[in-house]
């Protein structure tokens, strides 16, 4: 899972791009947040893929009993560990999500939000696999990407990272119908409700589609 974001974009330029992010954006972040607060019960192990530096996992620590995040970033698993300070319910781990070293059945809930389905450059269809494998039987595996209501938004965010320095200068000649290209190789596409749909069909479980806050899309699946 080597890419973008674990060679160039992470640790404290990934927290940057967050601290600039406008104020709809920041309105996006929020209500994803909330969404998976409220599919999380009080007993849950939640597994946070593409954890980054912590961002999502230590506010989940609001409603689940233990978070536990991985990234690819070494760098990224220092920031957390740093920002969760002596929590012994939140744990991270340098880890591909495609190559997960945890026993079958382990977690309650598996996340990956904020479009890590596309921005992890992995087969999407052996990520919901691997999600699949360690969560238990009627567990839920929740994944987000960004609603076409909201490229503006997300183009205009984008745009003030590669004002400030933090992605290279956006290709506009390839930007277009959710996709997201930069000229030193940064490429972020989207999946949408029906994208999801067709993933979600090789496997076995229960898939609701969520549009939330008209800003991001959720696929929600309950293994069976």
């Amino acid at each position: 899972m080597t890419n973008y974001y674990s060679n160039l974009l992470n640790s404290n330029k990934l927290q940057r791009c967050y601290e600039i992010a406008p104020v709809r954006v920041k309105q996006f972040l929020k209500a994803e947040i909330d969404f998976m607060l409220n599919k999380i019960n009080r007993n849950d192990i939640v597994l946070d893929l593409g954890c980054g530096y912590g961002r999502v996992a230590i506010r989940l620590l609001e409603k689940a009993k233990k978070v536990v995040g991985i990234d690819i970033s070494k760098d990224n698993i220092q920031a957390a560990k740093k920002i969760a300070g002596n929590n012994e319910n939140c744990e991270f781990y340098t880890m591909d999500a495609v190559d997960l070293k945890f026993d079958d059945n382990s977690f309650d809930t598996v996340i990956c939000v904020q479009n890590g389905i596309s921005a992890f450059n992995v087969n999407p269809v052996k990520l919901i696999n691997e999600s699949i494998r360690v969560i238990k039987k009627g567990g839920t595996v929740l994944f987000s990407s960004y609603s076409e209501n909201f490229w503006d938004h997300r183009l205009k965010w984008f745009q003030i990272q590669a004002e400030h320095g933090l992605i290279g200068e956006i290709d506009y000649s390839l930007t277009k119908n959710g996709v997201i290209v930069c000229k030193d190789g940064f490429r972020a596409t989207t999946y949408s409700g029906k994208d999801f749909l067709e993933l979600a069909s090789h496997f076995n479980s229960q898939t609701t589609i969520h549009e939330i806050d008209n800003s991001s899309v959720f696929c929600e699946m309950v293994v069976n």
